[in-house]
């Protein structure tokens, strides 16, 4: 990171923690829940940016995450942080059992795997009488938004870090071998086994952790909601608008998306979802690298960056 960059990223988490104090209740809410949405957009970065599996799979995570919580806490009447704990647990176990047959698989084949994936969880879980079969589980209420936004906070920024040492580590420099040449990795010395389990594990540990906070938050879960596969195009929408495999471009890509979408919901409610469809596509067309992309070289090319995508689209 460049000298002013640090300075920058430092006044905007300032600020950012500093919410809860001075803004106001609905403010406060749309942060939390902008905050996770960050947070699964970091964690898919590092399958789907960093490795360049786009995996459809990190909403069964997340669903894991949520049920850790609150079976820990509703079934076994134990404390939220063990609850979160056992939902990591189960999602790195999940990652590795099902990551090593689901890994071998490449492009759309993996895609299509992974997508199946929630669908078979939410079966599974639907008759599981400790996850509370399709009725789901009802949590403890706890009326503290103040909590629950820094610990989104917090997470975000472990996840952020996470981000940055896999830009400068030896275990990242593998995984982006992977991503551009995964035959030319392996011969090169990469276990891209290895390699890509251990992204699959790290990336699950992120959103499990963002499904348990959400799940405590809201109080109530069922497999429906807990393994929302659109949840996974939404983290997936914002790593690639804000520019995957970026360390700062996902959390640009969910913050701006997310609050376009509560703009567009609150002031044109009925036509929200197709303005917000045109925002996307726009996005994809004229920077198809995502906004880190483009504010890099816009500063060199200019408007001209915007006309070679459009030309590079064919359009």
């Amino acid at each position: 990171m460049s000298a002013l960059r640090v300075p920058l990223i430092l006044i905007a988490l300032a600020v950012l923690a500093a919410v809860p104090w001075f803004g106001s209740d609905v403010l406060v809410q749309f942060g939390i829940n902008a905050l996770l949405l960050a947070v699964l957009a970091q964690g898919w970065n590092i399958i789907g940016g960093y490795t360049g599996y786009a995996s459809f799979g990190n909403s069964v995570f997340y669903g894991l995450g949520s049920y850790g919580v609150g079976i820990a806490m509703v079934q076994w009447e134990l404390p939220f942080a063990v609850g979160l704990v056992f939902g990591v647990l189960l999602s790195v176990i999940f990652a590795v059992l099902l990551g090593i047959p689901v890994l071998r698989l490449r492009g759309h084949y993996f895609a299509i795997a992974t997508l199946a994936l929630a669908q078979v969880m939410t079966a599974i879980v639907s008759n599981v009488k400790l996850a509370g079969q399709n009725i789901g589980l009802v949590l403890p209420p706890l009326n503290n938004d103040l909590l629950f936004y820094e610990s989104a906070l917090a997470l975000l920024v472990a996840v952020t870090l996470t981000i940055w040492w896999l830009s400068r580590s030896r275990f990242g420099f593998g995984l982006i071998a992977i991503r551009e040449n995964e035959e030319g990795a392996a011969v090169m010395g990469v276990n891209t086994t290895l390699y890509k389990v251990m992204a699959f594990a790290l990336s699950g540990v992120f959103s499990a952790l963002a499904g348990g906070i959400h799940a405590y938050w809201v109080t109530f879960i069922d497999p429906e909601s807990a393994f929302d596969i659109s949840l996974n195009v939404k983290m997936i929408i914002m790593a690639v608008f804000g520019g995957p495999g970026t360390i700062l471009g996902p959390i640009v890509g969910a913050l701006s998306l997310s609050a376009i979408s509560e703009f567009l919901s609150s002031e044109i409610t009925s036509i929200a979802g197709l303005f917000f469809g045109i925002v996307v596509v726009a996005a994809v067309v004229l920077m198809p690298r995502g906004l880190a992309d483009m504010l890099r070289r816009f500063r060199k090319t200019g408007w001209r960056y915007f006309a070679e995508n459009i030309r590079a689209n064919r359009l």
